[in-house]
């Protein structure tokens, strides 16, 4: 029996990731990798092992960002961003690093704006031009958010010594090298992810 069970078609990963949740025993979490078997191919079963760990981990920061913070992690991962360029980024630029549409990045600009944890700034030459930053505010309460952030991540991969660690981050460097160079090659790509 194969992992998709749908006529072959791999399902859509957060609808599904999502349905099972849903749909399982508070006892038990579920993910995509409990419908595999030995006989479903190795790799297959490697890769939602990947899947499985990602989606529980940012589950986790997701949940505890909005529990402590009432934020989420989108505009988490955007007032990152912009802690790392203090003179701000192009409304363009957030897009292609965050890797999400430009109305995505309007949205979340607009709310932390109201907020005022961020700032647009228009450039004088060029009104079209929106860069936004942080205010004083919005630094200070990243930085919160962040140092709180580091003590989960760390909390979340206790389970593994820095041995282990170490070779799974050279492991997946490797990996990800190898997805990379497959990406790239391919024809009409433009981009190889993060």
């Amino acid at each position: 029996m194969s992992a998709f069970t749908n006529g072959g078609a791999a399902p859509n990963a957060t609808s599904a990731m999502t349905s099972l949740v849903l749909d399982a025993p508070a006892t038990a979490l579920m993910d995509l990798e409990t419908r595999t078997t030995v006989a479903d191919h190795h790799d297959l079963r490697l890769w939602l092992r990947l899947l499985a760990c990602t989606i529980r981990i940012e589950h986790q920061v997701r949940d505890r960002l909005r529990r402590e913070f009432e934020t989420t992690l989108p505009r988490f991962d955007l007032m990152a961003q912009l802690e790392r360029h203090p003179d701000g980024l192009r409304m363009s630029e957030l897009s292609r690093r965050l890797m999400v549409s430009g109305g995505n990045v309007t949205g979340i600009t607009d709310q932390l704006e109201r907020e005022h944890l961020v700032v647009r700034i228009f450039d004088p030459a060029d009104r079209r031009v929106v860069a936004v930053k942080l205010t004083a505010t919005g630094l200070a309460r990243f930085r919160d958010m962040a140092a709180r952030h580091e003590r989960w991540i760390i909390e979340l991969l206790a389970g593994l010594d820095q041995t282990d660690k170490l070779g799974m981050f050279e492991l997946l460097q490797k990996l990800k090298a190898h997805v990379t160079t497959l990406a790239t090659a391919l024809p009409g790509s433009d981009s190889a992810g993060s």
